[in-house]
Parts: C-alpha cells; structure tokens; sequence
C-alpha cells in the first residue's frame, strides 16, 4: 500500500532530482491533480493522505484507520468536484483510498453463465468490451452516454451507483438487467444483494463511502430469445444532462412471437430506480404487435409519474417521453431477441 502527500498549486514544487541534489531518487515521487483548491485567493488543501491498497480487505482496513475521516475514491468525476467546495476553517480531508488499484474491482468477466463487472471499470471500458455488448447490451448504450469522452475514461460504475442518483444511466440499465451488487461492508460482513437495495432516496446510498467498499456487479448473461436495450433523452447543458432514460429486458418464448419475461426501468421515475412493474404485467405473456407495443406505451405515459426538475424537465414533458422512449427502445430490443445480433448503438453521443 502507497501513501502520497498532497502538493499545492500555485507553489513551485522541486522535481524529486532537484530534492535529491541531482541524483535519482529510488522512487517517483507521484503527482496527484486537485489536491487543492482555490478560496478567496488563497490555496485550501482537499487531502492530506492518498493510499492505493491492492485488496478489498487493505481499503477497509485503511479506511476504518482513519474512524470516518477516510473518503473511497476511484475515477472522482464527483468526489473531486464536490470537494472543492471548501468554506473558510474546513480541514481538508484526512486520506483518499483509491480503489483502482484492487484488481478484482477493475474486471470484467463470464462466470457460470453470469456478468461480472467491477464497481472500479470504467465506462470506456464498458463500452469496448465486447463481452459486456453480446450479453448486456443496454449497459453499453447507458455508459456510453454519460458525460464526455475525457469523463468516460475515469468515471466507473461503481461510482454511478454510489453516487445514489435515479437518473443515473448505468444504473438504470443494471436494474433492468436484474443485477446484483456486491458489498463489502465495514464490519466485515461481504455480500451480494439486489442492486436496488443500494439506493435510499436521491443522491442517499445504503453504503458510507468511509467505512464499506462496493466491490462489484453481476447479472445472467443474456442467452438465445434473449436481448436488451438502452436509449435516453437528454438535454445539452454544459454536459448532457438527462432528461429520461429507459431500458428494457426481454426474453421471447420459442415462437419468437410471445414476450415470455420483460423488465423495465424508467429513470427517473420515483426517488429511487425502480422496475416499471404494472407495464411489465401488461406485457407478459402476450403476442407482440405494433398495436400491443403503442397501446403499453400510452398507458405507461398514464401510469407513472415521474418527478419534476428545474434543471432537465417538467413532470408533464417526461410523462409523454415516456411513451416516446418506450416505442423506441422496447421494438429495438425484441429485434435484438429474435436476431440474435446485438450492436450497440447511439454510443458516444451524450
């Protein structure tokens, strides 16, 4: 396990040959970006202590070292930015335990017919697995979607989840997937639990990220008659922000002609992900048709009632874009289903 202290802007920092007198120190000494941050004109340092830890057990460990003081980082697209809002007389914070360096946490995998992905992956390489797009499809169309590329490439998975926002688009397609979450939590206890249980009202986790570890996810690869899809509505704001997303679950019988099973997760919806249970029932066990798929979708615009927001939309305009996403994303993934090919698509778009 590594410690790092933090190095200030502002301040010229002598290059580890300089401190050596010119000769070539036994190691690196590593230079951490956003260590600090600017108030009122002067410098406030965010950290005192950074700590990348090889196992799961070493960041709870190093965590509880640190009695709450401790912060679980890993690609810090939020953390960082939350951070830096500092008031006068704020003591920066004790340590940061970067998680990127637990190799089971940065993993990707097929074990027994399920998906493995780590909490730490991140979205691009989400994205460029293959595996992930043959039998997760709508989690390449979610991830591929959030931020911009430069945001991508750090931010993970995990972090999606953690961070508790219903809105979150990984998130919703994990829930469609029916996956579950696995938790390493502070007294010692590790397990795995549906993904839903994680969340307890918008931007509230069931984990604290100073004492317990998300460690990863997994769910049933999709198999033959089987297939899914993601799509979104957004609003460009700076970055993307999302208006809506909806990702669908399905699993045709042998006819290809009756949706034997079907999950649905329309985000954001309630307070927290949930599967858009009543339409689920609805569907089936029924012959799909052009007019069964329009008439579900009308009536799903009729029976949820997603939350209003200043920021991305009204209640009423995510009402209606229910019923338009459905009509998209629910055909796409019944093609999929009965195809057997799964590309997917709108990756990179925002």
């Amino acid at each position: 396990m590594h410690l790092y202290r933090p190095l200030y802007w502002g301040y010229r920092v002598q290059s580890s040959v300089e401190q050596t007198g010119g000769a070539v120190p036994e190691a690196p000494r590593k230079v951490l970006p956003g260590c600090v941050s600017p108030y009122r004109g002067r410098l406030v340092a965010l950290w005192e202590h950074y700590h990348t830890p090889r196992t799961v057990a070493d960041a709870l460990a190093c965590l509880a070292r640190y009695d709450g003081q401790a912060r679980l980082i890993a690609g810090g697209t939020d953390l960082l930015i939350d951070m830096q809002h500092v008031e006068k007389g704020d003591h920066p914070l004790a340590a940061l335990v970067d998680v990127t360096t637990v190799s089971e946490m940065t993993k990707i995998s097929v074990r027994d017919g399920l998906l493995y992905v780590g909490a730490a992956v991140t979205h691009t390489s989400i994205v460029k697995s293959p595996l992930v797009e043959e039998y997760a499809t709508c989690l390449v169309e979610s991830c591929g979607v959030v931020g911009g590329l430069q945001v991508r490439n750090v931010a993970t998975l995990g972090g999606n989840v953690a961070h508790a926002l219903p809105a979150g688009d990984g998130t919703t397609s994990l829930v469609a997937l029916g996956a579950d979450a696995e938790v390493a939590w502070h007294n010692g206890i590790r397990e795995w639990l549906p993904v839903t249980q994680i969340f307890r009202g918008p931007g509230i986790s069931a984990l604290d990220s100073r004492q317990d570890v998300l460690v990863g996810f997994r769910f049933r690869c999709c198999q033959e008659g089987e297939a899914s899809a993601f799509k979104r509505i957004m609003r460009p704001q700076g970055v993307a922000l999302p208006i809506l997303g909806c990702a669908v679950w399905v699993q045709l019988d042998e006819s290809r002609r009756v949706l034997k099973d079907i999950r649905i997760c329309i985000s954001p919806v309630d307070r927290v992900p949930v599967l858009a249970a009543d339409v689920e029932d609805s569907l089936r066990g029924q012959e799909i048709t052009d007019g069964l798929i329009r008439h579900v979708a009308s009536a799903a615009r009729d029976q949820l009632n997603p939350r209003a927001s200043k920021y991305r939309a009204s209640a009423e305009y995510r009402s209606h874009m229910i019923e338009t996403l459905l009509n998209q994303v629910l055909p796409l993934a019944i093609k999929r289903a009965r195809s057997g090919v799964a590309r997917a698509e709108g990756v990179g778009l925002g």
